[in-house]
């Protein structure tokens, strides 16, 4: 997060709003990936699952999701699902719009179909495609979004790998290593993030990695982000892993963004994962970023985390003034 960034930050929170929204714009994907915490029966905190809401599509969608955007006036605007680009004919509308707000736009999506080229020249947004480890492994979780497909389907645009690192990956010597060979020299990929799999709490599931395995993929990063100039997660990020924030209350990320379902309406609470995580086995990159930042000390020696935490309380009574959520 860049200075001008986190001032722009603090200055929605002081006035009691949000400056990051996540939305689910869809119900609907083509995967069916082991371990997708979007479809998990918890993730709306046992109130129907997210393949139960309604969602909305064709205008109706634009101009319900404008709506929202104008009423919360976010600075980063997450588009998530589902997969997105189910709805690539309202984001063609949506997204040129959004730009000429100044909203920052991310889309997350497992690139299953062709990304229109015209969106590479977009200002101030970037697509974060979502890969499951190497082509054997990717290819049995994630079809029909195979790496054929993404492969084809990239070109032209400069989009950002995100893998989250799970039990079957990290039981693997040297497989962060392999995956970075390959999409690294890619002339279409501008950057790798990897994160680490989030269960709930109590959740017993093969991709949960055991104490031991998260250390050592950890070390692994650390070592990697030295060789890999794609791999844009500092050492700060990566230590991070090693103390997640305990609860969502000490988490950044998770009380600067607001995440909405397909209806958007419903609130996914308290962070993107719903339901109960368990906040000491968090791998969320941006999580971990934040909480990086928060460790961060100004030239006068202030935590940066103190300004953000003097900020919520500020923040807070101004939106109980106004009467407020």
């Amino acid at each position: 997060m860049h200075t001008t960034d986190v001032l722009k930050s603090w200055g929605r929170i002081l006035a009691g709003e949000i400056p990051a929204l996540s939305i689910e714009i869809t119900k609907e994907c083509p995967l069916r990936c082991p371990g997708c915490y979007a479809y998990d029966s918890n993730h709306l905190g046992g109130e129907g699952s997210l393949r139960q809401l309604s969602d909305y599509r064709g205008d109706d969608l634009v101009q319900r999701l404008l709506q929202v955007v104008d009423k919360l006036n976010p600075l980063h605007l997450s588009l998530v699902g589902g997969d997105p680009l189910v709805r690539y004919r309202e984001l063609d509308i949506l997204l040129p719009q959004l730009a000429q707000r100044g909203v920052f736009v991310q889309v997350v999506t497992s690139a299953f179909r062709p990304i229109p080229l015209h969106w590479a020249s977009l200002p101030r947004f970037h697509v974060v495609v979502s890969i499951d480890g190497l082509q054997p492994e990717h290819d049995a979780r994630r079809k029909p979004a195979t790496y054929d497909r993404i492969l084809k389907n990239i070109e032209g645009h400069r989009v950002v790998v995100h893998s989250t690192i799970t039990r079957q990956i990290a039981c693997q010597p040297g497989y962060l290593r392999k995956f970075l060979d390959f999409w690294s020299p890619n002339p279409n990929v501008e950057k790798v993030w990897f994160s680490i799999f989030t269960p709930q709490r109590g959740a017993e599931l093969e991709e949960i990695l055991s104490p031991e395995e998260r250390e050592s993929v950890i070390n692994d990063l650390l070592e990697l982000r030295l060789d890999f100039a794609k791999l844009d997660m500092p050492k700060g990020m990566i230590d991070a892993f090693r103390r997640p924030p305990a609860s969502p209350s000490d988490c950044i990320f998770a009380r600067t963004t607001r995440i909405l379902s397909a209806d958007l309406q419903t609130r996914v609470t308290p962070c993107q994962f719903g339901g109960d995580p368990d906040c000491s086995r968090c791998g969320c990159v941006a999580s971990m970023g934040l909480s990086a930042l928060g460790e961060h000390r100004l030239p006068l020696g202030i935590q940066v985390g103190s300004l953000f935490e003097a900020s919520f309380r500020i923040g807070g009574a101004v939106r109980q003034l106004r009467g407020g959520e």
